[in-house]
């Protein structure tokens, strides 16, 4: 029997758990459109704003992190929310409802005080919003006008802006974005839920730098010659992401939208295992297209088919009992490393890493086939990171 890859979220059903994220490719109808033919189970319309709101961009807006001759490893970017004001984004969410009645339509919203925040609850659940996604994260851009993540880095004011917005719904379930740029995520988790709203989303971009033009000394993305620090996507922030999810899972009983750095089914499942119920994509649909969707349905439903699940729903939280603390972790538990000689291509990574990096237990024989001393190998694992063609494990030996 075929998995059932349906997930049911804040009572919302999802045809699958992958969402296109509040992003530039949900800044226009036509765009989800396309991707929802695709086959993507919904999409979160970049955040809007009321027309009163201002919202000048600035361009270029991206750079990237390229490591070893692979683009896109992490991508910074400086864009703010949507020039496209409420007034447009009501019409998008009235066509697609129209056009794709069995898909989830949500719509992102930022406002600067409670009467906007309102309003814009409104005017979308008029339109026939599914579900609203309130951004409390937004890591850079308009935080003189007390939005973004000056509001997601404060209880309080998480608690309060959240309660504004579940006040004003009235049928779609209300989730908050939250930000990572924080030292403890579990007390903003805990203010939304105690808000009332109905689900958190987790997490947003990274603060970060992503580079300077060692030529012009500017930072990247340069605007005139000048630069500012970005929010941070894409692969690089995944193990951030996955430690926000699970704290938040492990502590707070709220419905969690994961996001940050999935580009696999792999990754998603990974973010289902530990407590995320759907998960949001952004970067890898801008890098690789909407056509992703195929290779993530495909690969989750045959892992489930593999492993005897019979529905994703089964497999979240899977991890959480396995997560532990540093004193709980056992000191009786031994591993060595094993080299696979036939898969093995001479390459001395293994041989340098552990002289330099590690504890001296690889050796070269004269045809430079390295030979592990297991009187020296205390498992540190540090070979099997640095392998190049996966030639090397770990072996338990107590």
């Amino acid at each position: 029997m075929t998995p059932d890859l349906s997930v049911n979220f804040c009572g919302i059903k999802f045809p699958n758990p992958y969402i296109l994220a509040a992003a530039p490719t949900t800044d226009d109808g036509e765009m989800v459109a396309r991707a929802l033919e695709a086959g993507w189970a919904g999409a979160v319309l970049k955040t809007t704003s009321v027309e009163s709101e201002p919202v000048e961009l600035v361009y270029p807006q991206m750079g990237a992190i390229q490591v070893n001759g692979q683009k896109l490893v992490g991508m910074v970017n400086i864009d703010l929310i949507s020039k496209r004001h409420i007034d447009q984004v009501e019409k998008d969410v009235r066509n697609l409802k129209k056009s794709f009645p069995n898909k989830v339509i949500m719509a992102s919203i930022m406002g600067s005080r409670k009467e906007h925040w309102q309003e814009l609850v409104f005017r979308l659940e008029e339109a026939g919003v599914d579900m609203i996604e309130c951004s409390f994260s937004c890591p850079h851009g308009m935080p003189e006008r007390g939005m973004g993540s000056t509001i997601g880095q404060n209880p309080e004011l998480t608690e309060r802006t959240a309660r504004w917005v579940k006040e004003a719904a009235k049928r779609a379930p209300v989730m908050i974005k939250l930000t990572p740029n924080v030292t403890d995520i579990v007390p903003i988790a805990q203010a939304v839920k105690n808000s009332g709203a109905d689900a958190v989303c987790a997490v947003n971009t990274v603060l970060g730098l992503i580079g300077v033009d060692i030529n012009t000394f500017a930072p990247i993305p340069t605007v005139d010659g000048m630069g500012i620090y970005g929010g941070l996507s894409g692969p690089a922030i995944k193990p951030i992401a996955l430690h926000f999810v699970s704290k938040i899972a492990r502590n707070v009983d709220i419905p969690i939208s994961g996001v940050g750095g999935i580009s696999t089914w792999r990754d998603a499942v990974e973010f289902m295992l530990v407590g995320a119920r759907t998960v949001q994509l952004c970067t890898a649909p801008m890098h690789f297209g909407f056509r992703i969707i195929d290779d993530l349905i495909d690969g989750l439903a045959n892992y489930l088919e593999e492993k005897g699940f019979s529905s994703v729903q089964e497999i979240i939280g899977l991890a959480l009992p396995k997560l532990t603390t540093y004193e709980h972790l056992s000191r009786t538990h031994k591993v060595k490393s094993q080299i696979d000689l036939e898969t093995c291509i001479k390459c001395d990574l293994c041989y340098i890493s552990c002289r330099d990096g590690g504890h001296q237990a690889i050796s070269l024989k004269e045809d430079r086939t390295p030979l592990v001393d297991e009187e020296k190998c205390v498992g540190c694992a540090l070979c099997p990171q640095v392998c190049p063609v996966g030639a090397i494990s770990m072996k338990r030996v107590a």
